[in-house]
């Protein structure tokens, strides 16, 4: 650098000032969104096969503020389905740049990959048929349940299992979509997930009456965020502010209600789940926190 340049108060241009995933965006062009297949209503392809839902909405915010923050006029917006055993895989190898789903905040995982402000809460309880009288989880006991692979909730059922002595077959789904489709079949009795997962399921199943969820719960209250790499200092900060303007908002709460209170495609259906008052909460004050005890 010359003398010149340091008088006249030279700066470097701005892209090598850039790091992370905020550079990968600029210099290719593009940013790629990982999406679910059957995450209702968060993540979950549409009857044109395209991916809609709570969580992609919350994405499309922070594209945006990624757009300003870049001051790109026009920036591509890729999708890539991912599991839920492929979503922190692709996240880290750099496939995906943003996993806009149900995918819950724990420690554990914070040792691989980042979060955004929590957009939801919930809890881990199990599916059955309502001509099953499996009650709660005690009448597991010696059942073959079902739970997609990678994900918390088959973590949950194993420990459970364990401590319990439950004799329980537990089996790896490779996503929701397939573990409902085990009880509706007949080959697993249960299916554990997310209780919100669960409710979505059931309303565009073929009978909703026909199945239950529990009241018994495999866990506490449990934070979901938008899931970022780990160490990227100035993405999350991004994504971090454009969450904390949303939520914050009152088009936070309207977004809440377009997809948890009101009908959603494709079928129409309305979940009628309220926004919780920890859920306010958590949205009035936003944060990444993993611990449930923080809501």
């Amino acid at each position: 650098m010359t003398l010149a340049m340091l008088v006249s108060g030279y700066s470097r241009p701005e892209a090598e000032e850039l790091t992370g995933t905020l550079l990968k965006v600029k210099e290719l062009g593009y940013i790629t969104i990982g999406h679910r297949e059957a995450s209702v209503p968060f993540s979950y392809l549409d009857d044109k096969r395209q991916p809609v839902g709570f969580a992609m909405d919350i994405c499309a915010k922070i594209v945006e503020a990624v757009k300003r923050e870049l001051k790109l006029d026009n920036l591509e917006v890729r999708y890539q389905l991912v599991t839920a055993s492929a979503r922190i895989p692709l996240l880290a190898n750099g496939t995906i740049d943003l996993e806009c789903g149900n995918t819950t905040n724990n420690a554990e995982r914070q040792k691989q990959v980042w979060y955004t402000n929590t957009h939801f809460l919930t809890a881990s309880r199990f599916l059955s048929k309502v001509e099953s009288n499996i009650g709660s989880i005690s009448d597991l006991k010696g059942k073959t349940i079902v739970s997609p692979a990678g994900s918390t909730n088959i973590k949950q059922a194993l420990e459970f299992n364990s401590r319990l002595n439950l004799g329980m077959t537990i089996v790896p789904a490779q996503d929701q979509g397939e573990a409902f489709l085990m009880v509706e079949t007949g080959r697993a009795v249960a299916f554990v997930q997310d209780d919100v997962i669960l409710a979505g399921l059931i309303a565009i199943s073929k009978d909703p009456k026909a199945y239950v969820i529990s009241d018994d719960a495999f866990s506490r209250p449990e934070p979901y965020g938008i899931m970022l790499r780990k160490d990227d200092v100035a993405f999350k900060r991004v994504a971090d502010a454009a969450t904390a303007a949303l939520y914050r908002s009152a088009e936070g709460a309207a977004l809440y209600a377009k997809w948890f209170t009101q009908a959603i495609p494709p079928k129409g259906i309305n979940l009628n789940i309220a926004m919780s008052p920890a859920l306010k909460r958590a949205f009035e004050n936003p944060t990444d926190s993993p611990d449930p005890a923080a809501y």
